[in-house]
């Protein structure tokens, strides 16, 4: 197996990821910054977290699926999402799980970060996804 994901002991829980993963390969993956634009860019899911999310996390599997990889290699998930306040939460989770299926999403997925920013790409953008895997 090239990714082990894991939860040591008397780690802050529960979360909807593991906060460690241990990956052996010599492919890295690295997937820029992922947003709701679909493959002609125009615009996904306009004013819509969750369906911004979705998109993104689809965009973000046609990456990794370039170059070889799934969601199951990735070992770090990176996530931007505009103006942050923690009401946004429902709407972040859901956006996972209306592709969680669709794209063998990790159940738990694997460590990852939201970070919010101010601003990204360009006004209409909500959120942006990155992802590192390990493959071979």
């Amino acid at each position: 197996m090239t990714v082990q994901l894991m939860t040591p002991p008397n780690m802050f829980g529960p979360v909807p990821y593991h906060h460690v993963s241990i990956s052996t390969g010599t492919r890295h993956v690295h997937v820029a910054g992922q947003i709701a634009r679909d493959a002609d860019g125009n615009r996904v899911a306009e004013g819509d977290l969750a369906g911004q999310l979705a998109q993104s996390l689809r965009n973000t599997a046609r990456g990794l699926a370039g170059a070889g990889a799934t969601f199951a290699d990735v070992v770090r998930l990176r996530f931007f999402v505009t103006n942050w306040t923690p009401d946004k939460y429902a709407d972040f989770l859901d956006g996972i799980n209306q592709v969680a299926a669709e794209l063998a999403l990790p159940n738990p997925l694997p460590p990852l970060s939201a970070i919010g920013v101010d601003y990204l790409f360009e006004p209409d953008v909500l959120v942006e996804v990155e992802a590192y895997a390990v493959v071979d």
